[in-house]
């Protein structure tokens, strides 16, 4: 997938080819390899907020607390599906809705964007190699969706942001941290560079257990909602 796939204009071409009506959603979404319900997105949001919404945001959009659980609240109704939610409250995508879901599930605050941004989320959070790597994978797999993936490890907008531009110009080896730091990954022992891949793999394992059970969840709401 080329970094520009989801460009404004990549959306548009895939927007007007629907309009001219010769080839079917099945057939676009085919030759384009975009899932159509994204396609039927695209075209409603074209429709409903003009060219401009087609471009990808590049600063943090702000959501109130009680935004947040309204839309929650709304979904857990079983009255609306997540892309009604999404529509209803102008969301920057589904994916934004499922990971307020994921942390009202499992019991953590929800806050106001711009408050839950704490110092480090605001200056810049330390992070490792892997860690940044695993970051930017997130954000690619997610159409570039820097908010989430900044809220979701809980790092600035602005650092998912850089990585991710890095990552596209030089790969992983772009990402690796310049500045001194008490003891570079390459200075490690054997030893050490085992139990810290591990570790990760541990951490790493058990978040995408959790994540998984937590959509098949949702997925079952809305295949008993369709």
């Amino acid at each position: 997938m080329s970094k520009n796939k989801f460009s404004k204009e990549f959306k548009l071409a895939i927007i007007n080819s629907c309009k001219e009506g010769k080839l079917s959603i099945r057939e676009i979404a085919s030759m384009y390899s975009v899932n159509r319900k994204t396609i039927y997105e695209w075209v409603y949001r074209y429709e409903n907020y003009g060219i401009e919404d087609l471009e990808q945001s590049r600063s943090w959009k702000s959501y109130s607390k009680e935004l947040k659980l309204s839309a929650i609240h709304d979904y857990l109704s079983g009255q609306y599906s997540l892309r009604e939610v999404t529509r209803k409250y102008k969301l920057s995508s589904n994916s934004i809705l499922r990971l307020w879901l994921r942390k009202y599930n499992s019991h953590r605050e929800i806050k106001d964007t711009s408050k839950g941004k704490t110092i480090s989320m605001t200056n810049g959070k330390k992070t490792s190699l892997n860690e940044r790597i695993q970051i930017v994978l997130y954000c690619l797999e997610h159409n570039k969706n820097y908010q989430m993936a900044a809220e979701t490890y809980e790092v600035s907008y602005q650092q998912v942001y850089q990585w991710v531009k890095k990552y596209e110009a030089g790969g992983e080896e772009a990402l690796k941290d310049k500045r001194g730091r008490n003891k570079e990954e390459q200075e490690l022992t054997p030893e050490e560079k085992f139990k810290l891949e591990m570790k990760r793999l541990e951490s790493e394992n058990e978040r995408l257990r959790a994540e998984n059970a937590f959509l098949k969840k949702l997925e079952e709401l809305e295949r008993r909602r369709l």
